[in-house]
């Protein structure tokens, strides 16, 4: 299965092949001010399953903490994902891939969230253990 996503302007096309390792929500505050809303609704890929088919001389990349590298179209600002080389993972923003269908299993971050969401989904306090979290988990 190939799923292709573009940008706001449509310069950058990105193409993910395959499944998702993991898809969810996650609530942390850089997630939150990074995507403009109250929560970032993720898609995490194995890095060789995602590739940038056009426009990669506009894809710019931010870089706030070594846990991302967020990145971006430099001619619209679009967001489309985020690289994550501790986790051997990349973060394709769910809102890129208009016909992957969104099926979160998880919230992270949910000891920051500002919008509660009661959907019966685990919610960690951070992140899996296996990612470096406490893999603690929250009532809704």
């Amino acid at each position: 299965m190939t799923h292709t996503g573009r940008c706001f302007c449509g310069a950058v096309e990105l193409e993910v092949t395959g499944a998702p390792e993991a898809m969810g929500y996650c609530h942390c505050r850089s997630c939150r001010s990074w995507s403009g809303g109250p929560v970032n609704a993720f898609t995490l890929w194995k890095p060789e399953a995602v590739r940038v088919t056009a426009g990669a001389e506009h894809l710019a990349t931010f870089q706030k903490t070594p846990l991302s590298q967020r990145q971006y179209c430099a001619k619209c600002g679009g967001h489309l994902m985020a690289n994550h080389p501790p986790l051997g993972l990349v973060d394709v923003f769910a809102a890129t891939l208009p016909t992957l269908a969104f099926t979160p299993a998880v919230h992270v971050n949910y000891a920051e969230t500002v919008l509660p969401m009661r959907d019966g989904l685990p919610k960690l306090k951070d992140f899996p253990a296996e990612f470096g979290g406490s893999g603690e988990a929250m009532a809704e």
